[in-house]
């Protein structure tokens, strides 16, 4: 039997939704919180270089920095199509997630045989992140207050329940949850500490200062349009606009855009998120709310939403729709979905209705590179002179450092850990071609949505995908 959810039973009035979005800016509110200052000189002539890095996201420069702690005089010259951190890197929610397999149950489902590693590794991934941050003094609003998942509805309060009882985290009843942060909408929660959260844009920015300061030589508004190889033992050409670089070893870092390697462009998909951001909060709102710890937050339904409080105290509130366009183009045009914003704006009222009268400053959205795993896969091409990662999906900020240190293994040579690990040695399921894939992707929307309103009963469809290992999330 269909139901409604919470966000059905109890939503906002429409005058309220109007009012908190009068005065939105269409606009990234990171990106305008900390512009990235003057743009580097593109690429010009002709270069050559040890390792050549294409992409200025957080895969591209913590590849860049990683190499230049491993070897400080290998010359790594970093290629950026626009302006460094311009896309997910600069706007995604700033959850720095311990995670590289998207979540427990993702990995469990996976590989369940490494999952323990694969843990551990994660949480050596964070506190390298964190040490990275601490030695160069990068000032990125690094906090590290753990997360909460939160039941919005009755039946998943017991799948949380389970989930404590897996060892994943400390249950916290309705009275506990809310405590914590005070939702009526809240039933339980789920306490757990792998999760850290950051300023992306400031991220960006002081990645690239660090990249600077090891020696790494950058270049932005420099597309790469083709790439080639001599032999198979000679070095690899990178040709741009304006320029050229001969390289011994390419890192590609692109994630949602086409690869460079077109063999790898079947296994991504763009998938729009969306995101609002409020003022800040005053005194007495942040006391109606509590938030003392300043946890990242997310709920257990399929269409999910994620938030947190900036340095400022901005609520910023993103998630629920995973919107795909027909094509798999990355088009700043897709990311206009005003009845979207408005979703968001009126779900976070109905989850903090006593923020009633509060105004969304900022609103955005931005395409992510999504996997049928739900997180990145890995490959090389030219006889191991170019190695490339992409997939990230939801916990991309965090994930992309391990990302590096695997490329890196890669284009070694040398067998490691890392490149032992199946989830590095296997690829995903490719996406199908049009109009396959669009008619599975809504087909699986439009389950998960069912799903939620059925007390998460998993229809024929999502069961099928289940077993085959496919999926589409945000």
């Amino acid at each position: 039997m269909r139901t409604q959810t919470v966000f059905e039973r109890n939503p906002p009035a429409p005058a309220l939704v109007d009012a908190a979005l009068a005065d939105s800016r269409d606009a990234c509110f990171w990106l305008e919180d900390a512009p990235s200052g003057p743009a580097q000189d593109p690429l010009s002539g002709s270069h050559t270089t040890d390792l050549a890095v294409v992409g200025g996201g957080y895969a591209g420069l913590w590849t860049a920095i990683r190499a230049k702690e491993r070897d400080p005089g290998r010359r790594v010259l970093l290629l950026e199509a626009h302006r460094l951190g311009w896309a997910a890197s600069g706007r995604n929610g700033g959850f720095c997630d311990a995670s590289l397999t998207h979540g427990r149950d993702n990995g469990l489902n996976r590989w369940p045989q490494e999952l323990e590693r694969l843990e551990q590794l994660g949480e050596a991934n964070l506190a390298g992140i964190a040490d990275t941050v601490d030695r160069h003094a990068m000032a990125v609003d690094f906090e590290r207050p753990g997360g909460i998942l939160v039941a919005v509805e009755p039946h998943q309060v017991a799948w949380l329940r389970e989930a404590a009882g897996r060892g994943e985290g400390r249950f916290l009843d309705q009275d506990a949850v809310r405590a914590e942060v005070d939702s009526p909408t809240y039933r339980a929660g789920l306490a757990s500490s792998g999760t850290a959260l950051l300023h992306p844009a400031k991220m960006v920015r002081e990645l690239a200062r660090v990249a600077a300061e090891l020696g790494v030589t950058i270049v932005e508004n420099s597309r790469v349009r083709r790439l080639s190889a001599t032999g198979r033992r000679g070095p690899v050409t990178l040709v741009t606009d304006r320029g050229s670089v001969v390289a011994a070893r390419v890192a590609l870092g692109t994630n949602v855009f086409p690869a460079l390697v077109r063999r790898y462009r079947p296994f991504t998909v763009p998938v729009y998120d969306f995101v609002i951001v409020t003022e800040p909060l005053s005194t007495d709102q942040l006391e109606s709310v509590g938030w003392r710890g300043r946890q990242g937050l997310d709920d257990a339904a399929n269409q999910f939403h994620y938030y947190r409080l900036t340095a400022d105290n901005r609520i910023l509130f993103g998630g629920y729709d995973a919107v795909y366009r027909y094509g798999r183009r990355v088009d700043p045009r897709h990311e206009q979905h005003p009845e979207v914003h408005r979703r968001l704006t009126s779900h976070l009222l109905t989850t903090f209705p006593q923020l009633a009268g509060i105004r969304v400053s900022h609103r955005w959205a931005g395409p992510i590179d999504t996997s049928t795993r739900f997180c990145a896969f890995y490959g090389t091409a030219h006889a191991g002179r170019v190695a490339h990662a992409a997939g990230f999906t939801g916990l991309g900020v965090g994930a992309t450092r391990f990302a590096a240190d695997v490329l890196l293994d890669l284009l070694s040579g040398e067998p490691t850990e890392r490149t032992a690990l199946d989830m590095v040695r296997r690829l995903p399921l490719p996406f199908p071609p049009e109009p396959v894939a669009s008619l599975g992707i809504q087909t699986t929307r439009w389950s998960l949505d069912r799903a939620d309103h059925r007390q998460g009963a998993r229809n024929l469809w999502l069961r099928s995908l289940d077993r085959l290992g496919l999926g589409f999330d945000s």
